[in-house]
């Protein structure tokens, strides 16, 4: 399966009194590398958000950033010191009994900033963490669903490629058999132009022979044509296939390499220029498949 390394996602969490958005970026990358920017206090949850996005990622630099905002007023609630309220309590009626007074200490005597505060209540940490997995979630989702989409293109035109150099490899199994052929009858024509036509037969055979040797290109068309295949398979596979398309267009540029130094033939040449030139655009493809 063809998963572009290009991609975006981005998810959405709402409460009464927070807004969370998580938004992830990829670009190519040789591996996997996550950079995160979240608020200090949710770093916790750092390798809980790259294990929901690996369930969508296997390869890329991964971008991670999490907006994380305060839309409502937080629940109050009263604070008491009991503790520090005793001892008022115990001073006061101290206090009474020091200086005979006649009335006991009431809560208006007691009521006290030090005593009772008003402080906001903080949302739970689990719930808000569950929350921003939740959106974590949904980013993924959605940036899977970008880079499949772009992957499908990157698919069509691999194909594309591929097909253009089938018909270059086909030329040149038509062309190979009638390359001895044509060095055979350039040297009988310069041996008849240089020798009054007197022709060697003997050196002639033995020109030849060394030349089919040195000019045969057959076991590299084969080799072409199994990476060729292999190529085409491993499109369909269900997995990260960059890596192993990467390394198949190294294998067919070498053999086509191959096929130019050793085919001493202009047409050959022609072709192995064509077929270089489609390599180089595959190439650059496939740089962004994961």
């Amino acid at each position: 399966m063809v998963a572009s390394m290009t991609g975006y996602g981005q998810g959405k969490r709402q409460t009464d009194t927070f807004s969370i958005t998580i938004e992830v970026k990829t670009v190519n990358h040789r591996f996997t590398e996550y950079f995160l920017r979240i608020p200090k206090q949710f770093l916790k949850l750092e390798d809980k958000i790259k294990k929901t996005l690996n369930q969508y990622i296997k390869r890329g630099r991964i971008e991670v950033y999490a907006t994380i905002e305060q839309t409502g007023s937080k629940q109050k609630k009263i604070r008491v010191d009991w503790d520090l309220l005793d001892e008022f309590y115990r001073s006061m009626t101290e206090v009474k009994e020091k200086y005979k007074l006649s009335s006991e200490p009431g809560l208006k005597d007691l009521l006290n900033e030090d005593v009772f505060a008003i402080v906001e209540v903080d949302e739970e940490d689990e719930w808000l963490d569950e929350l921003i997995l939740e959106a974590t979630n949904e980013a993924g989702k959605e940036l899977q669903m970008m880079r499949l989409a772009e992957g499908k293109e990157l698919e069509k035109d691999l194909i594309k490629q591929l097909g253009l150099l089938t018909e270059c490899l086909n030329r040149l199994y038509d062309l190979a058999p009638n390359v001895v052929q044509q060095y055979e009858d350039r040297l009988r024509k310069r041996m008849e132009e240089y020798a009054d036509g007197h022709i060697d037969e003997s050196r002639i055979i033995t020109e030849v022979a060394i030349f089919a040797d040195k000019a045969d290109i057959n076991e590299e068309l084969t080799r072409l044509a199994s990476h060729r295949n292999q190529f085409q398979l491993t499109l369909s596979l269900e997995d990260a296939i960059g890596r192993k398309l990467d390394f198949m267009i190294q294998e067919m540029n070498r053999e086509v390499n191959t096929i130019g130094s050793k085919a001493n033939d202009s047409t050959i040449a022609g072709e192995v220029v064509e077929m270089k030139g489609l390599l180089e655009k595959m190439k650059e493809q496939v740089q962004n498949i994961e």
